[in-house]
């Protein structure tokens, strides 16, 4: 699937099967339900659940929180639009 398609099924009802945990809970975040992309990402310990789970804190503006998960991802704090790091997450998971 390319960046394209997955933001294409952003419109549909359901997330797109297959994607994997990490995914979906970027394609909540897109449909703006922050809650379930929290909860699956919170549920996936590796850096690029850490990765997800600090872009999430950043959006909710919990920025120290946010500081901790980039941390542990491996991440610099982002500076981009949200938009922008959400596409740059969404890219490294679809490689």
């Amino acid at each position: 699937m390319t960046l394209t398609e997955f933001k294409e099924s952003i419109k549909a009802s359901k997330p797109p099967e297959k994607v994997g945990t990490l995914l979906t809970a970027l394609w909540h975040d897109a449909k703006g339900n922050w809650e379930a992309a929290h909860n699956l990402a919170q549920d996936v310990h590796n850096i690029d659940g850490s990765w997800i789970h600090a872009y999430l804190h950043r959006k909710e503006g919990d920025a120290g929180n946010a500081s901790y998960w980039y941390h542990r991802a491996n991440q610099p704090i982002s500076t981009k639009s949200l938009q922008e790091e959400w596409e740059d997450i969404a890219r490294a998971l679809l490689r």
